[in-house]
C-alpha cells in the first residue's frame, strides 16, 4: 500500500539523516584532531517495484559514509623537533606496542605526526601509535625492503646512549720562525753529536721531552716552541699530545718530538724517553711551505724514510697500540696505551700540509692559529632532528651526530577505501589495495616536514551549514511519518 510505502520511507530519512548527523558531529568533534580527514555521508535512493500500472511505492533513502582519507590538511608549523607532517602522498607506518611486535601483529597507517618520547625512548603519538623506520646500521646504510613491513622497527631515540669518538686526524695552522736562533744544543747536534750537551732525542737527559730548568743541574733541551693538542680516546677520555720544535743547524729543517701528557698515559719502548711517541726531522721549501718528501737519512724523517723508487712520501701517522697489546721491547720505539686505560688502539695523522694553512716556516714569530682535530669526547643525548627525507639523527652534547633511522612511508593505490580504526588511524581493506612501503620523497611518496602537523581537514563553516540543512531534512522526513499516519487514520474512520 502507498501509505504505508510512505511510512516507511520517512523512516528511512530519519535513520539516512541520523546518520549523517553523526557523520557531521564526528568532523565537528575533530575540529582540531591532528590529522583527522572529515567523513561525510552520501544519500542513496531505494527503489522498490511498482506492484501495478498507475501506482507508486516509495523506496526512501539511505546512506553510504566515506571519510576523504586523500585530502591533504594544512602544514602548521611548531616548536617541537619530533612532530611530523607529511607533504603529499602516505602514511606513517605505526604499530601498537613498541617491542616484540609480531609479523602477524596489525600495523596501523596514520597522517598524525605528533609524536613524542615516551619513558623508553620510542616516539609515540597522541593515540598511543608508535612510529616504525628502517633501521640504519653502523656504515650508515638503510636497511630497507619496500614490501615487508616485517623490516620495519619501532623507532627508539635514546637506543645508542651517549657516544664519543676517538681521534684519527689532527691538522693545524702554525708557523715555526725561520729566523729562529739556532740553539747550542742543536748546533752540537750536527758538530760535536758526542758532546754531552748535545740535543739527542734518544737520550733521557738531552731530549725535549725530559726538559726540566728546575733540576739540579737542569736536564734535557729546551724546545724553541712546543704547543698541546686535544684527543679523545676510544672511550671519549681525554688525552693530551705536546708537540715541540727545535730549529737543526742545517737550513729548513727542525727536530720535532711528539709525547704524551702526562707520560704516564703511554707505555713505550726502550728507545723512547718520558713519554715520547714519535721523533725526529721535518722539512720545509725555501718558499716555507712543509715539505712531507724532504730527504733525510735512513730512520731520521719523523714519519718515516721517502720511497726511493717511487719518491712517495711517507704516511704521517703516529700508532697507539691497545692497553691490552704486548709492552713494547727494550730497543723498539713503539707505543702504546698505558695497561690500565683499557682502550682501542689509535691512528693518528697528521695533516700539515693539507689543512688550511697547515704547518709552515716563515720570517715571523712562531704562533699556533687553529688546531682542528676530528675527535669528539663522551657525549650526552640533546637533541632529536628529522630531515624531509625521513632520517632521524641523535645529537650529542660533544658535536657529534649519529642516524638512527629512516622513517617509512606507505603509499596505497585507493586510499579513501582504507579503513578507519580507532586512533585516528587506518588499516588495509579490499578495496583500498595493498600498501608500497617508500622513502620519503621517493615513488610518489611525500617529503617529510619537520616541526610540523597536519590540521584536521573540516571546514566548520561548511559543517554548521550541514548540520541546518541535516535538521531540516529529518523534520521534514518526520512530517512524511506524521502525514501518513494522519491519513492512516482518516481511513480507518471510513468504517464509523
Amino acid at each position: 500500500m502507498s501509505i504505508n510505502s510512505s511510512l516507511l520511507a520517512g523512516v528511512s530519512g530519519l535513520k539516512a539523516n541520523s546518520a549523517a548527523l553523526a557523520a557531521l558531529s564526528d568532523n565537528i568533534a575533530n575540529v582540531n584532531t591532528v590529522g583527522y580527514k572529515r567523513s561525510q555521508a552520501d544519500f542513496q535512493t531505494i527503489v522498490t517495484a511498482r506492484a501495478a500500472q498507475g501506482s507508486y511505492n516509495a523506496g526512501g533513502v539511505t546512506t553510504r559514509t566515506r571519510q576523504f582519507v586523500g585530502q591533504q590538511g594544512l602544514l602548521q608549523q611548531t616548536t617541537t623537533s619530533t612532530d611530523l607532517g607529511i607533504q603529499g602522498n602516505g602514511f606513517f607506518v605505526v604499530t601498537d606496542k613498541p617491542e616484540g611486535v609480531q609479523p602477524t601483529d596489525a600495523r596501523s597507517f596514520t597522517r598524525a605526526g605528533n609524536f613524542q618520547l615516551d619513558q623508553l625512548g620510542y616516539l609515540k603519538n597522541a593515540a598511543g601509535l608508535y612510529l616504525q623506520g628502517w633501521p640504519i646500521d653502523k656504515e650508515g646504510k638503510v636497511l630497507s625492503d619496500p614490501s615487508d613491513l616485517t623490516k620495519l622497527q619501532t623507532i627508539n631515540v635514546t637506543a645508542i646512549g651517549g657516544t664519543a669518538e676517538k681521534t684519527t686526524r689532527i691538522g693545524t695552522k702554525t708557523n715555526l720562525n725561520s729566523n729562529q736562533a739556532v740553539s747550542v744544543a742543536a748546533a752540537l747536534a750536527k758538530s760535536d753529536p758526542t758532546d754531552p750537551a748535545a740535543y739527542d732525542a734518544a737520550k733521557a737527559t738531552t731530549s725535549m721531552a725530559a726538559y726540566d730548568p728546575t733540576a739540579t743541574p737542569p736536564i734535557g733541551t729546551k724546545p724553541d716552541f712546543e704547543f698541546q693538542v686535544p684527543v679523545s680516546d676510544s672511550k671519549g677520555g681525554r688525552r693530551s699530545l705536546t708537540m715541540s720544535f727545535l730549529k737543526s743547524a742545517d737550513p729548513n729543517v727542525w727536530h720535532v718530538e711528539i709525547r704524551s701528557v702526562p707520560k704516564g698515559d703511554v707505555e713505550i719502548g726502550g728507545g723512547l724517553n718520558n713519554g715520547q711517541i714519535k721523533v725526529g726531522k721535518i722539512g720545509f721549501t725555501q718558499d716555507g711551505k712543509y715539505d712531507p718528501a724532504f730527504l733525510f737519512p735512513a730512520g731520521v724523517g719523523l714519519f718515516g724514510d721517502v720511497n726511493a723508487t717511487t719518491k712517495a712520501p711517507p704516511e704521517p701517522v703516529i700508532r697507539l697500540g691497545a692497553s691490552d697489546a704486548a709492552t713494547p721491547g727494550a730497543t723498539s720505539k713503539d707505543v702504546k696505551w698505558n695497561t690500565n686505560l683499557g682502550i682501542q688502539s689509535q691512528d693518528v695523522r697528521f695533516d700539515f700540509g693539507l689543512a688550511a694553512g697547515g704547518l709552515s716556516q716563515f720570517s715571523t714569530k712562531s704562533f699556533v692559529e687553529t688546531i682542528n682535530t676530528n675527535g669528539t669526547p663522551f657525549g650526552n643525548l640533546t637533541s632529536i632532528n628529522i630531515n624531509d627525507e625521513g632520517y632521524v639523527a641523535a645529537e650529542f652534547d660533544n658535536g657529534v651526530t649519529r642516524q638512527i633511522a629512516q622513517v617509512a612511508i606507505a603509499t596505497f593505490g585507493n586510499t579513501d577505501a582504507m579503513k578507519a580504526v580507532s586512533g585516528n588511524a587506518f588499516q588495509v581493506s579490499l578495496d583500498s589495495g595493498t600498501y608500497n612501503l617508500k622513502a620519503p620523497g621517493t615513488g610518489g611518496a611525500g617529503f617529510i616536514s619537520p616541526s610540523t602537523l597536519e590540521s584536521s581537514t573540516v571546514d566548520l563553516s561548511a559543517e554548521f551549514t550541514g548540520l541546518i540543512t541535516t535538521q531540516r531534512a529529518y523534520s521534514a522526513s518526520s512530517k512524511i511519518i506524521t502525514t501518513a499516519d494522519e491519513m492512516l487514520e482518516e481511513l480507518l474512520r471510513i468504517k464509523r
